[in-house]
């Protein structure tokens, strides 16, 4: 990866008996290891994705899931022996699932299928047996589409045969559309989406548990609406049960990383913006003069995802729309936290940024003042308002602790330490910024 010469690593190595996995500690330039703690955040760092054989499971999804468990951050809410499981998981075997992507492009700029084909086979998968349902949604403003043909405001003009056809940013781009995923591939599963975008005008109270539509809290606003497995989600306060709300619900961001002007990038922050509604007043100061502190309301005011996971399997340097593909890089990386600060300053900084192009000073988020101004607005409201969980926000190097792996598939494996779906080898390594 690019960013590689950037690091000045302190390096410790020791072994992890539960997955023999090699793990490698160190920080950045300019941090101080005995000052690692709770004043920093976690960034995980999975590279070295190989190519998607087409499988159900994502080699780089379940090194992620490998990673985060040997450092202590378990996906699965279970007793059970599994290795990725614990009492403290982020999923119980009964949780709606929602999945926030972006599909208000095509090509390399909108999330990447076969990551989220891969993130939606391991919630199936939970050692307990599933038994809540898995929901894909977004909100593409009147652009968004979930079977390939969003109208994208015309970006793909110059292109007739992008403009007019189906193109996705998978490695069957003609054919891996959420549509089906949804309808072909987990036809039998507990899996739907939602797309938000016809309900995006509606505005409703807070005792309506009925209608499909959007809500306000302060200056944002978020959905609420009835799934196709039944399930009535209203974002901020859960699922409504007929006389209270249950709190088995999770929020999971899936953002692709690309270039965006104004706010220098589209990361875990600015994916907010297809949560909420642009029809609630307040499209102006979200561009951009708030956008950061905007975010931060949806994080603080709404929900914060349980879990961010940044999608730059392709990233797009040069290009919003993700095309052409002479404007987008195969990085073959997904970055995770639960910190969307923290992420999208490493993303910026040591993904972006050292790809150069026309647009690479904005990818720099010490110097280019909206970028900056984002990460900062988002940062201040979200920490005066408790953190996420407690945690505050942080950005800046010497701030950040990093974990990182190596996923690759040779031809011949047993299986990956998870097991099930065909076999990735997977080499980790973990570190602090």
């Amino acid at each position: 990866m690019a960013h590689r010469p950037l690091l000045s690593r302190r390096e410790f190595i020791r072994t992890l008996t539960a997955t023999g996995a090699l793990v490698v500690a160190g920080r950045w330039a300019g941090g101080d290891p005995a000052s690692a703690g709770e004043d920093r955040s976690a960034v995980y760092l999975v590279e070295d994705c190989p190519v998607h054989d087409g499988r159900l499971r994502h080699c780089g999804i379940d090194a992620l899931f490998d990673l985060l468990a040997a450092t202590g951050l378990r996906l699965y809410r279970s007793e059970s022996e599994h290795p990725w499981a614990g009492p403290a998981g982020i999923v119980a075997r009964d949780d709606v699932v929602l999945i926030k992507v972006n599909c208000q492009w095509k090509c390399r700029g909108t999330t990447n299928t076969d990551v989220l084909q891969g993130l939606i086979y391991r919630m199936l998968q939970h050692p307990d047996g599933f038994s809540g349902e898995v929901v894909i949604f977004e909100n593409g403003q009147g652009q968004g589409s979930f079977d390939g043909r969003p109208h994208a405001w015309g970006s793909y003009s110059a292109w007739p045969e992008i403009d007019n056809g189906i193109h996705v940013n998978a490695e069957k781009e003609t054919l891996l559309t959420v549509d089906y995923l949804v309808n072909t591939i987990f036809k039998n599963d507990p899996v739907s989406a939602c797309l938000l975008d016809p309900i995006r005008g509606t505005f409703i109270s807070g005792s309506d548990h009925t209608t499909d539509g959007y809500r306000r809290v302060a200056d944002v606003s978020y959905p609420c609406f009835t799934s196709a497995g039944g399930h009535r989600i209203e974002l901020r306060e859960g699922l409504w049960n007929g006389s209270g709300f249950d709190g088995n619900l999770k929020l999971i961001n899936l953002p692709v990383l690309k270039t965006h002007g104004g706010t220098g990038i589209t990361g875990a922050l600015k994916h907010c913006y297809g949560i909420l509604s642009m029809a609630d007043g307040y499209t102006d100061i979200r561009h951009y003069s708030q956008a950061g502190v905007q975010c931060g309301k949806m994080i603080s005011l709404v929900r914060a995802p349980d879990l961010n996971i940044l999608d730059c399997i392709w990233v797009s340097p040069k290009s919003l729309s993700g095309y052409p593909p002479s404007a987008t890089y195969r990085a073959d990386t997904l970055l995770a936290g639960t910190d969307p600060v923290a992420l999208d300053y490493f993303a910026a900084k040591h993904v972006l940024l050292p790809l150069g192009g026309s647009p690479a000073g904005e990818h720099d988020p010490d110097r280019f003042a909206g970028l900056r101004d984002h990460l900062r607005g988002a940062s201040d409201f979200i920490n005066l308002n408790g953190g996420i969980n407690g945690q505050m926000t942080a950005t800046g190097d010497d701030r950040i602790e990093l974990f990182s792996a190596s996923a690759a598939m040779p031809a011949d494996t047993p299986g990956s330490s998870a097991g099930g779906g065909g076999g990735c080898f997977i080499g980790t390594a973990a570190g602090s910024l």
